[in-house]
């Protein structure tokens, strides 16, 4: 696959924040069994999928950085679409709780 495609973007804007939720809820489990954070529950709890879903949607500025620093404009564009997507269906979803 090209580096600089629209396929390619499309493809680490669709995967990245998965993988970047993925890996913050894991740290974050891993601080609450160490007893560096407080365990969640109750009400809290959705609270902290709200935060950790919009940090995994924030992972996509590495891999735009990357392809802006190396100059691939069709990556870039690429990436926005699913981005725009993830914070669509975030913004949905929690639209009653933030407004």
């Amino acid at each position: 696959m090209e580096k600089d495609s629209i396929l390619m973007g499309i493809v680490l804007g669709a995967i990245v924040p998965v993988l970047g939720y993925l890996a913050i809820e894991a740290i974050f489990n891993l601080m609450s069994q160490m007893d560096l954070m407080e365990v969640v529950s109750g009400g809290a709890m959705s609270r902290r999928v709200r935060t950790l879903a919009l940090l995994g949607i924030c992972c996509n500025l590495i891999p735009f950085n990357i392809a802006k620093r190396n100059r691939w404009d069709d990556t870039m564009r690429g990436i926005v679409f699913p981005t725009l997507i993830y914070v669509a269906a975030w913004c949905i979803k929690y639209l009653a709780v933030l407004f």
